[in-house]
Parts: C-alpha cells; sequence; structure tokens
C-alpha cells in the first residue's frame, strides 16, 4: 500500500516535470498522511493556443476517496489506495477509474517492513525515493463527493500494485508510477477507456527506486521536517527462537 509520501520538490520542478501550465506555490512536504490536502493532476478543457504544452491543471483533494453514491462519509472507510487488479470493476473506483483518471505528484514515499509474530522482531520504516530523484508522478483516482446541503469535498486515492522484486522484501505492494511519456493517455479519460490504460498498472523496473532505512519518528504525524529522511543503521531482524528438540532432556542426562 502507499500510506505516506513526501512532495518536496520546489513548485516551479513540479510544474516542468508534469506539464503545468501554472503552479501556485507550495511549502515542501515531508509527512503527508492520510486525510490531509494532496496536490493532483488533471486533465484540463482546453489547450493553450500556440502552444505544445498540453492541457493540464493542479488542484489539492483530500487524501482519502469518497464514491458520490456514499450518503455519510463518518460511515464509510477510509479509501486512501485502490487496488489496480480491481479498481476497473469495483464499486467504489469504477467511474473514477472510467472518468477521473489523475497523477498525483510525489518525491517517493514511506513504507514499513513488518516482521513476523514469530520473528518477535521491530518494525523498520523505510523511505523509498527514485535513484535518479525528481518528482515522480503516481496514478490516481478522483471523486467529488457531495453533502445534503450542497457543499462539495474533492477526494482521491492512490493506485497500487503487486511490489517488484526490489521492495517485495519490505512491503508486498507499492504505487502505480506512472512515466512522463504515459501521462497524457493516463489523464485521457475522453477516448481512453479503463481497459486501454490497463497496461500502465505495472510496478515500477526493479531499479527505480531506492530504499533506505530511517527511523520511526515517521510515524507520527507531528513530525514534519526534512530529518525524517536521515538515514539509519537497521536493527538486524531478530530470528525465531529454536525449538528444543524432544529428547533434548533425555541426553543432557547421559
Amino acid at each position: 500500500m502507499c500510506g505516506r509520501f513526501a512532495l518536496q520538490a520546489l513548485p516551479n520542478d513540479v510544474r516542468e516535470a508534469l506539464g503545468l501550465m501554472e503552479l501556485d506555490a507550495f511549502p515542501a512536504r515531508y509527512n503527508i498522511v492520510p486525510t490531509q490536502p494532496i496536490l493532483v493532476v488533471i486533465a484540463g478543457d482546453r489547450q493553450e493556443p500556440g502552444s505544445n504544452r498540453p492541457d493540464r491543471r493542479a488542484l489539492l483533494v483530500r487524501w482519502g476517496l469518497t464514491p458520490s453514491w456514499v450518503k455519510d462519509p463518518k460511515e464509510f472507510p477510509l479509501l486512501i489506495n485502490a487496488r489496480a487488479e480491481s479498481a476497473i470493476g469495483k464499486a467504489s473506483f469504477r467511474a473514477a477509474m472510467r472518468h477521473r483518471r489523475i497523477l498525483v505528484p510525489a518525491s517517493g514515499f514511506y513504507e514499513w517492513h513488518r516482521p513476523s509474530k514469530e520473528s518477535k522482531g521491530k518494525s523498520q520504516a523505510y523511505w523509498i525515493r527514485p535513484r535518479q530523484g525528481g518528482v515522480i508522478a503516481f496514478a490516481g483516482l478522483m471523486e467529488t463527493w457531495s453533502s445534503a446541503d450542497g457543499s462539495e469535498v474533492d477526494t482521491g486515492a492512490i493506485l497500487t500494485v503487486p511490489a517488484n522484486q526490489a521492495i517485495a522484501p519490505i512491503h508486498d505492494r507499492m504505487p502505480v508510477v506512472i512515466a512522463p511519456e504515459d501521462f497524457s493517455r493516463w489523464l485521457d479519460c475522453r477516448s481512453q477507456e479503463p481497459q486501454q490504460v490497463a497496461d500502465l498498472m505495472r510496478p515500477a523496473q526493479e531499479d527505480f527506486f531506492e530504499a533506505i532505512p530511517i527511523s520511526d519518528r515517521v510515524n507520527k504525524v507531528a513530525n514534519m521536517g526534512a530529518d525524517l529522511q536521515t538515514p539509519v543503521v537497521p536493527e538486524p531482524l531478530a530470528q525465531p527462537a529454536k525449538k528444543p528438540k524432544p529428547d533434548d532432556g533425555q541426553l543432557s542426562l547421559l
């Protein structure tokens, strides 16, 4: 899954990387958590005359998708992620997959390796970023939820796929990363049906990301500084205790 990520790039770098016409200034964010506003990119309705730049615009949405048909969000689970394998057919995401696909700019994401109960080890946090640096774009979905009084809330979720072999030892899922050459195709909900962009929802190349062990300070929402990404030496994973052989007690008497 993807439950935390960061966007610390300069606004101008994000604008260039995502092909935006304009983008308001925003602060670096090192610990973005569910229910907070996240920056997303959607396809626009027009293209500037004489420009080869596609019409895309940025907006803020609440991280945690709420389908339009939900009556009371308080009684509906928080959908921060959508499984790419089932999103096309699942009721919560079907309409968004067809009509409201988005890009979510990021500098990287956080994940935790959680040892089995038998090993009795400690969870280890990782900062997972592209080896080449820069801004990446997660595949996302968007829905606008309307309340009975007419107020509206734009909401979004990040699509995930089974992790590649490099990330799998840490976690079994990872966010979908859309390559720059596929931005327009992913955002084109007019001529590209969900089945036609299904091939874009795949794990990143094995060497695309690097995973850096970090401290558990990232676990706390109140911690928001750049020091969250400072590397640490991870503790060795605890090994399960060996069970004594049935005859160990007898042999000790010989």
